[in-house]
């Protein structure tokens, strides 16, 4: 089931969006951006229903946030009916727009549209100028090509899917090469100063987010000093 992360600071809508769509979807609701942007931070959702007039940070504001660094569909939610703010959503990133009081049935028929939309994206992963392509196995910073041998490439791949996720030298053993390899735990190590070395060479600062977690093995961290 798809999960949903809601983001409303009246709680009477974000009760009525979770009656409408918790039969379809699982749905987290959120009445503070502050709060649902830690959760992205550690939780994986399939798409945001955003409001736009909240008390913290405006939907506007939020829907930046979001797109600095996650790829996530995002649909905003709102009473204001310009065309001008129409067109300002969109711009910052967001995938659709509707507006207030709306129909349940458009609501859940434009959710299952943007869904489908984003669907034929899912093998390509972009984080902070990276791009990379699990389909053609090719990976690029800012447009220039970074080449992978197919552990690099597989074990980036899974870093990106999984941030935060601290992987042991035995996980990616057993998810890399197989379970019934023989692998030392050196060359694990071997592998991840290769990938860190051809990723620095690019001009990405891996430094930043591959972190060797002493003792247990590696993970992908998301930088944890953005400003709200």
């Amino acid at each position: 089931m798809k999960t949903l992360l809601l983001i409303d600071d009246e709680p009477r809508m974000l009760e009525l969006l979770t009656l409408y769509l918790e039969p379809s979807f699982y749905c987290i609701a959120m009445s503070s951006v502050k709060d649902a942007l830690d959760y992205l931070e550690e939780h994986h959702v399939d798409l945001v229903l955003l409001d736009i007039m909240m008390p913290d940070m405006d939907g506007w504001q939020a829907c930046q946030e979001i797109r600095k660094f996650w790829d996530v569909p995002i649909i905003m939610l709102t009473a204001k009916a310009e065309q001008a703010d129409v067109i300002r959503g969109l711009n910052m990133g967001a995938d659709d727009y509707m507006l207030k009081p709306f129909d349940e049935e458009e609501l859940l028929a434009r959710i299952h549209a943007v869904l489908r939309r984003t669907k034929t994206e899912e093998t390509v992963v972009v984080f902070e100028g990276l791009r990379l392509n699990k389909e053609s196995v090719e990976l690029s910073f800012h447009q220039e090509d970074i080449l992978l041998t197919p552990k690099e490439f597989a074990m980036l791949a899974l870093f990106l899917e999984y941030q935060n996720k601290v992987f042991s030298r035995e996980h990616l053993i057993n998810t890399v090469w197989g379970y019934n390899v023989t692998i030392e735990d050196r060359t694990i190590d071997s592998h991840m100063r290769n990938l860190r070395d051809k990723l620095r060479k690019s001009g990405f600062p891996v430094e930043d987010y591959l972190q060797t977690v002493w003792g247990i093995g590696y993970k992908w961290h998301k930088l944890a000093d953005k400003k709200y």
